[in-house]
């Protein structure tokens, strides 16, 4: 029987926001939870979109928004934050999301782990995607609930925060001070795992199942800093760090007020390959290559503002 009621958890985010124009397009209605409705207002307008103010983290909260659901997605993940905020984001958050499917009668759920989760890693991060993993996927606490669990690379796409964060520190110096330089990652399309995700959800051959997904190609940290500058036209040195020294900047960078640059705890995971050897799964189709969408970066930039302006003009 098709999913047709979903609840997406972090639908408000970069790739939730891809996420549920797919759903829409096939004629799902979707439950966004969230804090504050004001940081969702682009999804107020959309047709069939139900934006929910809820403490996703309180289990009675959370069995309510699942009123009515047939399947539930989660997206909802931190790049920093101290050790509780991780094990609360990754680790309590999709078991107590289990049992309110379980409560609730939601048969289906979809989980967005990382590559690279490992309950051995020395990074938090990826330390709690690999407890979160394990407690989704024991047989015994399952419930009978069908789970399909996803594992991406690095996600980029317009509206990242991955390349166009490497566009707006290029854009603001001649040198570029790169820790972990040789980290290597395989970035995969937000398109493609939106698609992946949607392709999932009525897909028997699916449930049980944990996907790796990459692009097509491997790339440095420094080769992607190199290509996101030729992109923008621009001639930057970059300069790699030394494994001390990019320590020592990751450090550094958490004293930095606001959005953190970088992190020691990013630091310990790129010690780790990001890649999947066994490439993009075929059961999704084919991936996108980088090189072929990369001009969003032109059209997120300064260039993007300046055209508003003549538009605005009548230039």
């Amino acid at each position: 029987m098709p999913h047709r009621n979903i609840c997406v958890l972090g639908g408000g985010g970069f790739l939730g926001r891809h996420l549920i124009h797919r759903l829409i397009e096939r004629g799902c209605t979707i439950r966004v939870p969230t804090r504050r409705r004001e940081r969702v207002k682009e999804l107020l307008m959309l047709p069939n979109v139900e934006v929910v103010e809820a403490d996703i983290h309180d289990p009675a909260e959370l069995e309510k928004l699942l009123d009515g659901i047939d399947a539930a997605i989660n997206l909802v993940g931190i790049l920093h934050g101290r050790r509780k905020d991780f094990v609360r984001a990754h680790v309590k958050l999709p078991h107590k999301l289990l049992e309110a499917c379980r409560h609730r009668g939601v048969p289906r759920l979809v989980q967005i782990s990382a590559l690279g989760a490992d309950p051995a890693s020395a990074s938090f991060y990826q330390h709690s995607k690999g407890e979160g993993e394990r407690l989704l996927m024991e047989p015994g606490r399952r419930h009978d609930i069908d789970i399909t669990l996803f594992r991406p690379s690095v996600i980029f796409g317009p509206g990242d925060r991955f390349l166009n964060l490497f566009a707006r520190l290029l854009r603001l110096a001649p040198v570029v001070p790169l820790a972990n330089a040789g980290a290597r990652f395989q970035p995969v399309y937000v398109g493609d795992v939106a698609r992946a995700i949607d392709q999932c959800i009525d897909a028997p051959d699916t449930y049980g199942q944990t996907y790796n997904l990459c692009g097509p190609k491997v790339y440095t940290l420094a080769e992607l800093v190199g290509l996101v500058a030729r992109t923008l036209g621009l001639r930057r040195t970059i300069l790699g760090l030394s494994d001390r020294a990019s320590y020592l900047f990751a450090w550094l960078m958490e004293f930095k007020p606001g959005p953190k640059l970088m992190t020691r705890d990013n630091y310990h995971a790129m010690k780790v390959d990001n890649v999947c050897p066994e490439g993009w799964p075929e059961r999704f189709g084919v991936a996108t290559a980088l090189e072929t969408v990369i001009d969003y970066l032109v059209e997120e930039g300064p260039r993007r503002r300046y055209d508003g302006f003549r538009a605005h003009a009548h230039r």
